[in-house]
């Protein structure tokens, strides 16, 4: 055992939905992938395909992407947030998504809200911050399903829905 074992901090896990205490520093950054509603991916993929194969039969150029990447789903970006409260105790949380660094400086006092995660080994979610010291509310933005799969991509599966709504319909009432 060196001595670099022995006089290590302790870093507590949980503190509570609000945790108040000065700003540490940030961690090492990870990414982790957002998992997607399979079927939902699969409606917007097929509509898609749809709107993509009359683009092709007219030449239209569209935006192509395969159904692997779309049921990947996003990655969003882990940082944890080291915080020391009054006595000295460092608490660690997990941001997800981005905030500008700028913001927070070693030394602020800040209070953080946080919520549990689903795994119960990973460190609270924080979803808020307070900089007490500037009185600036602070918010990560993380990626979601709909950002992932992009704009135009919904409206290439706006168009297809239509387009099959309508052949549909017309077929029906034939």
């Amino acid at each position: 055992m060196d001595d670099t074992e022995l006089y290590r901090e302790q870093i507590l896990r949980h503190a509570g939905p609000v945790i108040t205490g000065r700003f540490v520093g940030f961690g090492a950054a990870y990414t982790r992938e957002i998992k997607v509603g399979q079927p939902l991916v699969l409606a917007v993929f097929v509509a898609a395909t749809v709107a993509r194969l009359i683009g092709a039969l007219i030449r239209l150029k569209g935006v192509h992407r395969t159904l692997k990447d779309l049921k990947k789903g996003p990655e969003f970006l882990v940082t944890p947030v080291m915080l020391k409260d009054d006595l000295g105790q460092r608490y660690e949380v997990e941001m997800h998504g981005h905030l500008a660094m700028s913001a927070l400086h070693r030394g602020d006092l800040v209070q953080l809200r946080t919520q549990p995660q689903d795994d119960p080994t990973l460190p609270v979610r924080l979803t808020s911050v307070l900089n007490l010291t500037t009185m600036q509310p602070l918010t990560p933005r993380v990626p979601t399903m709909w950002s992932h799969i992009g704009p135009a991509l919904l409206i290439q599966a706006a168009l297809g829905l239509t387009v099959a709504i309508v052949a549909t319909t017309a077929w029906i009432i034939r």
